[in-house]
């Protein structure tokens, strides 16, 4: 058997496994993002899209994108330490630090690469860091790289955390790493209690704010800052490709840790910098949220009739507390199936399954955005209910 023969047969084998176990995935192109799309001449609601402010296509967002296009460039042409820092990556970075409440900021090409470049920067091989046992995937990862000791904790149980802190007592150093709204469950981690179990066991703090981001907290500035808590959280990390509805990722942070990251953090290093256009769109964003500070409220208050709609019809949404609703289903072959009727009835709700998952979670992730209307929220949760309720699978 050749080579090409060879490499083909296990990949084949590996696919076929994937399909056994119903998690083999495709990909659905789709013309535009956000939550109302048209396809083939049919308006679809998308529930599965994380632009939940609807800042994608508005239309100042978009002016500045390419206003930045064409007097700046379509890339930043070199990394960021070469000669890839341009004046508007330094102006996104001193709104963002202002908007956290830090005193400084700095941006990332993406939210993996910011989890991957600043967990290795902090945490090395002889140093632990204890992490919720449902973040995501690009934390768990970048403690990988680091070679610092994973330890994972029960989920938002900051009692277990406590524990586990003190065993390690006199270890090295130590890195606590929470998400404020969980990526899956839509559930709200409780900051207060992690954080006074992490300083009083003189642990550093790490809150992924991805999915807070533009709607928790006053402007939309997320958990953190609602809380007050930007002087225990050492790295307060975020996304641009959320509810700000562009692309990248950053970090807020004090000034000397700014500097650690710029001089550390491998993905920051040899990474070429954001381009212009989507350094510009998250400006835009920024300006246009803390202009309009009610948009993530109202967007939480539309989750929340949403949510209790699909409660009423019997449906399992978890301990779901913000624009993130899942519908638990369990099987993965089930919620392909629930995807699938959906789909045909015009609306996009993604199935979620291992390993994006626990083993036997399976679910919808529905995401509300401020680009549906009262009337798409309750005609959603109305054939939801009636696609789960008469599935035969």
């Amino acid at each position: 058997m050749n080579n090409k023969r060879q490499n083909e047969a296990w990949i084949n084998l590996e696919l076929a496994g994937i399909r056994k176990a119903g998690l083999d995935r495709h990909l659905f192109p789709y013309p535009v993002p956000g939550g109302r799309i048209r396809v083939g001449g049919k308006t679809m609601l998308n529930f599965s899209s994380n632009d939940y402010l609807n800042l994608a296509g508005n239309p100042i967002v978009l002016a500045a994108a390419g206003e930045a296009l064409r007097t700046v460039g379509a890339g930043a042409g070199a990394s960021r330490l070469v000669t890839g820092t341009l004046f508007i990556h330094e102006e996104l970075e001193r709104k963002l630090a202002a908007y956290k409440g830090y005193n400084a900021a700095l941006v990332f090409g993406c939210g993996y690469m910011t989890n991957a470049g600043v967990i290795p920067a902090i945490a090395g091989r002889d140093d632990f860091v204890f992490v919720d046992r449902l973040a995501h995937a690009s934390i768990l990862d970048a403690v990988i790289l680091s070679r610092a000791k994973l330890i994972r904790f029960s989920h938002n149980d900051a009692g277990h955390l406590c524990d586990l802190l003190r065993r390690s007592a006199g270890k090295g150093r130590r890195l606590v790493v929470t998400e404020s709204v969980f990526s899956m469950d839509g559930d709200v981690a409780p900051l207060r209690d992690i954080c006074a179990v992490a300083v009083s066991h003189n642990a550093m703090i790490m809150i992924d704010e991805a999915h807070s981001t533009g709607v928790f907290g006053p402007g939309g500035s997320g958990c953190v800052s609602e809380l007050g808590l930007q002087s225990e959280v050492t790295v307060s990390m975020g996304t641009l490709s959320k509810a700000l509805g562009g692309y990248g990722g950053f970090v807020a942070c004090s000034g000397p840790f700014r500097n650690l990251l710029v001089n550390k953090a491998r993905s920051f290093i040899f990474s070429t910098a954001l381009p212009p256009a989507s350094v510009a769109s998250a400006i835009a964003a920024v300006d246009l949220i803390r202009n309009e500070p009610g948009m993530g409220g109202k967007l939480l208050r539309n989750a929340a009739l949403f949510r209790n709609s699909l409660k009423k019809a019997g449906l399992n949404t978890g301990d779901s507390a913000s624009q993130i609703v899942p519908v638990m289903i369990g099987d993965n072959r089930r919620v392909v199936e629930v995807s699938k009727r959906l789909r045909e009835q015009g609306i996009v709700a993604a199935a979620i399954r291992p390993p994006t998952v626990p083993e036997g979670t399976a679910r919808l992730r529905l995401s509300v955005t401020l680009a549906h209307t009262a009337a798409d929220l309750d005609r959603a949760a109305k054939a939801i209910a009636s696609v789960i309720s008469g599935d035969e699978c």
